[in-house]
């Protein structure tokens, strides 16, 4: 590995990164009987092309011999930094390169004083969780991922509503007491975007999620509170959400209205 170098990601490099991403992960995928997460090359370079050009995320590419082999993306819009995709291409892994990205954005993490890091994983990738594991994540929660048609279900005395931007700093504060950090970047971007919704019961806003889908996040007084969520989303993007299995009444719940 001596010819490995790391560099900075420009925008030139979303196509080559969006091609790796598109065939490690539907290598590693298919090997376990699963849909890749990314569904296309131009899927993934479209994904790329919008980490690398917003100030909000820092990507890292790793080349070998003067050629892009992976890449990593560091989510820096919040307090808690949050890691991934980490892609290598399918030819040269098991070669120490996804270490070195790790590596890379750890660096990073530090040299910025975040208070943590997060990332999600394929739980049936099991070199990428005993990488993570020697690199000091520690598993947190096992996450389904719930996919479905739209559900069209009003829950009662809960109003989902488009969330404003007068809503922001109620949903922060939400965010803070039930977690203890807040997720103010993403947030604040999926209301200017228009994906962003919030539960109101009252005068109070008891839940908000930035989009109901892989890559955004939800957050919710009680279950009941992200039920009202779920039930009134328009669209679960794909390749769906993802939810915590320990908790089985939300779990079951979904299930049982055919998610």
């Amino acid at each position: 590995m001596m010819n490995l170098s790391l560099r900075l990601g420009t925008v030139e490099d979303a196509a080559r990164c969006g091609k790796i991403c598109y065939e490690a992960f539907k290598a590693i995928a298919e090997h376990h009987n699963f849909l890749p997460d990314v569904s296309s090359p131009k899927v993934g370079a479209a994904n790329f092309a919008r980490w690398i050009s917003h100030p909000g995320y820092y990507v890292v590419v790793a080349e070998l011999d003067g050629c892009i082999v992976g890449s990593n993306v560091l989510d820096e819009r919040s307090a808690i930094a949050g890691v991934g995709p980490l892609i290598v291409a399918p030819a040269v892994q098991n070669r120490t390169i996804g270490r070195q990205l790790m590596l890379a954005v750890l660096q990073r993490v530090a040299e910025r004083g975040r208070p943590g890091v997060r990332l999600v994983q394929a739980a049936y990738h099991s070199r990428s969780l005993c990488l993570y594991t020697k690199m000091g994540f520690e598993v947190r929660e096992l996450l389904v991922n719930l996919q479905g048609p739209t559900l069209a279900l009003q829950v009662p005395g809960y109003t989902v509503r488009q969330a404003i931007e007068e809503d922001f700093e109620e949903c922060n504060a939400l965010c803070r007491r039930i977690h203890g950090h807040d997720r103010s970047g993403e947030l604040l971007e999926a209301i200017q975007q228009g994906t962003a919704t919030v539960v109101q019961q009252g005068n109070y806003i008891t839940a908000y999620a930035t989009v109901l889908g892989f890559w955004g996040h939800a957050v919710g007084k009680n279950n009941i509170d992200i039920q009202a969520l779920i039930g009134a989303a328009p669209e679960f993007v794909e390749p769906g959400f993802i939810l915590p299995a320990r908790n089985r009444e939300l779990f079951g719940w979904c299930l049982t209205h055919g998610l």
